[in-house]
């Protein structure tokens, strides 16, 4: 296996437990898969082909009878916000402390030494989390330092038809992204070590929740694709200086490609044989930063989407975008599909803003029925296991296919050249993104880093608010002071907001708790997975390495 230094809490062989404050909410069916994660198993990759796998419902609709749950998702907000929640049978209200137990069980924080031993850092930590809707969740999140070059990466995954392809490369596309930005020398001393038996020089140092877990059983598949690609990279040696831009690309596309290889050749174990055929057919986008000294790289494939929180002058918040959606809202993302087709596919290459009118990303990793040919799909799905076969998912051609590759997993990569105003970066999975405008999570994130969000007057837009109903803002605001409402976590504070806010932008704690005691049958249809990393710079290192050029 690939060696690493973990900051993370060592995993259990099995399971971890609940909080034992959890249990009388475990009743009924109703919110006990709500708290999947809560009750991590190691091995809950197994069952990621449910359900989930034959139709994911809101990313890809292989069947018109699946077409009314494949809305875009846009119309279900106003859905969401038309619903009378008093028609779902409640048998009860969460408390508090049992809100913040379900809200808090994924959350992860880490704070960066301003010196690591070669540099300053201009990051000063982050704060991730992630709240499912699916069960299990299809979204995965990684956080790592690279220790033989400068730097860290950060990222989200969203998963569709399942959560294989989304975990396979949550652990994998670090590696590939930090082995294409060593130097030639490193790259030849990481080989000879491997040659000759030695210890090898760890390459990442990874941040994780201890429910963030590595596929044990793939690990020496995964090691032996990265040598042959960083073996590829030692002959290729052009003597250049690795420009992280190209690097970011080469590591999207090479890890793809081998994600499709690796499913194509099969493996003799018959577990691992059905893993990358699950990675390879399932699907998922990515939005990845590496961040080192001043210097911001974002690479985007797909709809999930990476926002900066700038505080201005009069210290307001504004947002600025720094990845743009890969899908039918996307005019030069729709040209470009259209463009790499014939002419007699143009009406049948987008419909109901989904890709062949099924897949809602125009970009993504894995999703080999929108890449491989007809018959090398035939020829693999007969000749691998009967629990492929047997799946209707896998044999599902989809209509108007002509003319494959119809997907592709290369990022569009946007730089940023950070400055001292730049206070954050929000990276979020489109959960998110569905329910809160960019400049609402500017503005939330600005205020609860600064402290300030208790003291901001209550604005009500163009609502007519009664005094009782100001009151009642105002309890809530006290409410929230208190030490059961107050967030130590930057990504839980902003999932409280998306889950909970009412039409005055504040968390209204009989919705939440709505929200939170869904069954799992109608939580997808309210929301979808959320995953979120709020990134915090340190505007004094900035400020000095801006400095420090004039």
């Amino acid at each position: 296996a690939i060696p690493v230094r973990s900051s993370r809490l060592p995993l259990l062989s099995d399971a971890m437990p609940a909080p034992a404050h959890l249990f009388p909410l475990i009743r009924n069916c109703e919110i006990s898969r709500i708290c999947s994660t809560v009750c991590y198993c190691h091995h809950k990759h197994l069952c990621c082909l449910s359900s989930h796998f034959a139709h994911s419902h809101f990313r890809y609709a292989p069947q018109k009878k699946f077409a009314a749950l494949c809305r875009p998702k846009e119309n279900f907000n106003r859905f969401i916000h038309t619903r009378d929640y008093a028609s779902t049978p409640q048998r009860f209200y969460l408390t508090p402390p049992q809100v913040n137990s379900i809200l808090k069980a994924n959350e992860y924080s880490f704070k960066v030494p301003e010196f690591d031993g070669k540099n300053v850092s201009s990051v000063l930590g982050f704060d991730s989390n992630q709240l499912p809707a699916n069960a299990p969740i299809e979204d995965r999140r990684s956080a790592a330092t690279c220790l033989q070059t400068r730097g860290m990466l950060l990222g989200v995954f969203d998963g569709h038809a399942g959560c294989a392809c989304a975990q396979a490369v949550s652990e994998r596309l670090f590696y590939y992204i930090a082995v294409s930005l060593l130097p030639h020398e490193t790259l030849l001393e990481i080989e000879n070590a491997v040659e000759s038996g030695r210890a090898l020089l760890p390459i990442l140092q990874w941040h994780k929740h201890p429910n963030d877990y590595f596929s044990k059983e793939a690990s020496k598949l995964y090691f032996n694709s990265l040598r042959t690609y960083w073996q590829e990279l030692i002959d290729l040696n052009s003597g250049e200086t690795t420009d992280v831009k190209e690097a970011l690309i080469n590591a999207f596309k090479r890890l793809d490609n081998d994600i499709s290889l690796e499913a194509q050749v099969g493996d003799p174990n018959s577990f691992l044989n059905y893993l990358v055929l699950r990675v390879a057919f399932s699907g998922a986008t990515a939005c990845v930063a590496h961040v080192d000294g001043v210097d911001l790289h974002i690479a985007n494939t797909g709809d999930s989407r990476a926002m900066l929180g700038v505080q201005e002058e009069d210290g307001s918040w504004s947002a600025v975008n720094l990845s743009y959606d890969h899908n039918a809202q996307n005019e030069h993302e729709v040209k470009r599909v259209k463009m790499e087709h014939p002419k007699s596919e143009e009406k049948s290459l987008v419909k109901q803003d989904r890709l062949l009118g099924l897949l809602m990303p125009f970009r993504a990793f894995g999703d080999v029925k929108f890449k491989w040919s007809i018959e090398l799909q035939k020829r693999v799905v007969e000749s691998g296991p009967d629990q492929l076969n047997d799946n209707e998912y896998t044999k599902f051609i989809p209509p108007n296919y002509h003319t494959p590759p119809y997907l592709t997993a290369e990022p569009e990569v946007i730089y940023h050249r950070l400055r001292p105003q730049d206070k954050f970066l929000v990276l979020a999975t489109d959960g998110l993104w569905e329910t809160m405008h960019r400049q609402d999570v500017a503005r939330i994130v600005g205020e609860y880093l600064t402290g300030v969000h208790h003291q901001q007057p209550i604005a009500v837009g163009g609502y007519k608010v009664t005094l009782g109903q100001m009151h009642g803002l105002l309890a809530e605001r006290r409410a929230r002071i208190s030490s059961v409402f107050e967030d130590q976590n930057a990504a839980t504070h902003l999932i409280r907001h998306a889950v909970g806010n009412n039409e005055f932008g504040t968390v209204d704690h009989e919705r939440l708790s709505k929200m939170l005691s869904l069954p799992e049958e109608l939580a997808r249809m309210y929301r979808d997975d959320i995953t979120i990393i709020v990134v915090q710079f340190n505007s004094h290192v900035i400020g000095a390495c801006q400095n420090e050029e004039l």
